[in-house]
C-alpha cells in the first residue's frame, strides 16, 4: 500500500481536514457511523470493503478522534464504533457533500435517497453561509486574511 504524505501540519485548514478525512472511504465509514452503523461487520456489508482495508481505516478513524470504541450495546464480546462529538461535528460536511451531488450530478434522478427532517418528514434545505451580519455569502464575498497572532505574556518578575 502506498504511504500518503501527511497534511496535518499544512497550514491549510482543508488540507489538515483531509489528512483526518480526505479518502472516500473514511468519509463513507464516517457517514455509515452516523447513520446507525456501529459494527465491523455492518460496516463491511454496507461498503463491500475488504477486511484489511476497513481494519486500517477503522483504527486511523479512532487514532484521529473521530470514532471511539465502545463495548457492544447487546453485552457480547464483540466492540461498536460510536462517533465522537469531532465525528459528529463532519455531518455538514456530508450533508454539503450530498447536496452539491444532488444539484450537480449528470442522473441525479439515480440517487436513492433524499435527506429529511425525521420530525416533519419534509427535505432538508440547501446548506448556505451567512455573514456574521446574516447576509447570504457567495465565494466572491469572502477572502482569506492572516489570523492574529496570540499576545506574547509579559512575564512579571518580583524582587
Amino acid at each position: 500500500m502506498v504511504k500518503r504524505t501527511s497534511l496535518e501540519g499544512a497550514e491549510c485548514p482543508i488540507a489538515r481536514s483531509l489528512d483526518a478525512i480526505g479518502d472516500w472511504w473514511s468519509l463513507l465509514i464516517i457517514r455509515d457511523a452516523l447513520l446507525g452503523r456501529r459494527r465491523f461487520g455492518e460496516f463491511q456489508k454496507s461498503l463491500g470493503l475488504a477486511k484489511n482495508i476497513l481494519t486500517v481505516r477503522l483504527r486511523t478513524l479512532v487514532d484521529k478522534g473521530i470514532l471511539k470504541t465502545a463495548p457492544a450495546s447487546d453485552g457480547s464480546a464483540y466492540q461498536e464504533y460510536v462517533p465522537t462529538p469531532k465525528g459528529r461535528g463532519v455531518f455538514p460536511i456530508l450533508v454539503a457533500l450530498r447536496q452539491w451531488s444532488e444539484e450537480f450530478d449528470r442522473h441525479p434522478e439515480q440517487i436513492a435517497t433524499i435527506l429529511v427532517d425525521r420530525d416533519s418528514g419534509r427535505p432538508v434545505r440547501k446548506l448556505e453561509l451567512y455573514s456574521q451580519e446574516g447576509r447570504l455569502l457567495i465565494p466572491a464575498n469572502t477572502t482569506l486574511k492572516p489570523r492574529p497572532r496570540p499576545a506574547k505574556r509579559r512575564r512579571i518578575v518580583s524582587a
